[in-house]
């Protein structure tokens, strides 16, 4: 989700993240993403089939989008119980732990805390800042309040924040500095100490029950990312996410820093565009091909640098209904089979009625700097329902759009946000 400062954010997506983390002797880490309906879940619905789960995650996929290249409009149309991926961080003294919502579209790492006079409803404890040890409120003239934005002094000069979303839900309380503490596999710690994070006192909007706050991925000055780069060798990361169909049970994975480097044959490398906004990932976007046939971005041939955001909790691939057009009556062209029509429950998306994935067509999509990323039906055709198979992207009345993590899925892609670089390699993500 992106702030109300912010013109973007990000729309979370499938799969929750329970993080068990991996130290590198130099200095990076792993954490393991476990899929929102998996087993070790806490938030795993025993009562529903797996058929179930996966038509129920899809659905919340595909609900409408909020415009993520309109600068008159604060951000993006989030609705929290899209599916989402939850972060499991350890927090203070003694350990709390906190499902937070992984957000690669915003900065901010927060948790509901007490006291909570006007929050919403949560299955799990909230955090005690005055149990914990290593808890210091962030006073009002630290460099931090000023970055957030929206620091505004206490009495008691702690630094109050407000930090807004573009479905019009908020989070409000104090910065704080706590340490945040990762289990790794073989059971040891991975600390981080003096983390900026918000302990919300006043969280509205359409936050669920499961959620327990917001963990911040994107490049901001605030973001998890950005403030335990000096400590795991540089501000990087990567990640590996396991298809949609996957079982439940098979984990995708989430590097930082040292070791997350996406490396060896097959790789492609395309910039990262440095705008005002920090926080999102933007690429340049200059085509897709459907087998051989071109579909440019725009009929004009001339496209603005920037026009797509990575995200790695939107779930279809969004992009300008134009574009969309064009690009979906060439996909129905090369398909030997009529679509579905007059089915409610599948709106406007071009489905086929099929027992298996179609066969193709092969997508590739061209971003700046000839890299071309090969994309199979695994990653553009999803199944709604059995027997149904539904093309994964989606117009929008918008000059840009976002590359979702259907279409990211079975790649290890990497990102190098002092290089201002991402890079693609295919990868069998569900080998771990």
């Amino acid at each position: 989700m992106a702030t109300t400062y912010s013109a973007l954010a990000t729309i979370l997506c499938i799969y929750l993240v329970c993080c068990s983390a991996t130290a590198t002797s130099n200095g990076g880490f792993s954490v393991k993403l476990i899929h929102r309906n998996s087993p070790n879940s806490p938030f795993y619905h025993r009562t529903k089939t797996p058929p179930n789960r996966l038509s129920n995650g899809f659905r919340h996929s595909m609900r409408p989008y909020f415009d993520p290249f309109d600068h008159n409009g604060a951000q993006s149309g989030v609705k929290a119980d899209k599916g989402e991926y939850l972060m499991k961080l350890t927090i203070g003294n003694p350990p709390f732990d906190v499902y937070g919502v992984a957000d690669t579209g915003s900065d901010l790492v927060w948790a509901q805390c007490l006291p909570c006079v006007g929050c919403y409803k949560q299955t799990e404890p909230m955090f005690e800042p005055k149990s914990s040890s290593t808890y210091s409120d962030l006073p009002c003239a630290a460099t931090e309040c000023r970055t957030i934005g929206t620091g505004s002094c206490s009495p008691q000069y702690s630094c109050n924040y407000s930090y807004g979303y573009g479905d019009q839900s908020l989070t409000q309380g104090v910065l704080a500095k706590e340490t945040i503490t990762l289990t790794s596999t073989t059971g040891g710690a991975v600390a981080q100490r003096d983390i900026v994070f918000g302990c919300g006192h006043n969280n509205t909007g359409s936050f669920n029950q499961d959620e327990m706050g917001l963990i911040g991925l994107g490049g901001g000055p605030l973001s998890l990312v950005s403030q335990i780069s000096s400590k795991v060798g540089g501000k990087k990361f990567s990640h590996c996410l396991v298809p949609f169909h996957t079982a439940p049970s098979i984990e995708s994975k989430m590097s930082f820093g040292s070791g997350s480097e996406v490396l060896g044959d097959g790789v492609v490398t395309t910039a990262l565009i440095s705008k005002q906004d920090k926080t999102p990932y933007f690429v340049t976007l200059e085509g897709i091909s459907v087998e051989d046939k071109l579909v440019p971005f725009n009929t004009s041939g001339q496209v603005l640098e920037g026009n797509m955001f990575l995200d790695s909790g939107t779930p279809p691939t969004l992009i300008p209904q134009d574009f969309y057009n064009r690009l979906a009556a060439e996909v129905k062209s090369q398909i030997p089979m009529a679509p579905i029509v007059g089915d409610p429950s599948l709106g406007h998306q071009l489905c086929y009625k099929t027992p298996t994935n179609l066969k193709g067509p092969i997508l590739t999509v061209h971003c700046k700097g000839s890299a071309n990323i090969v994309l199979t039906p695994i990653q553009t055709f999803i199944p709604p329902k059995d027997g149904v198979f539904c093309f994964a992207m989606q117009g929008v009345a918008s000059d840009g759009g976002t590359i979702g993590n259907f279409a990211q899925s079975n790649f290890l892609i990497g990102y190098d946000l002092e290089r201002m670089t991402v890079s693609f390699k295919p990868a069998d993500c569900t080998k771990g």
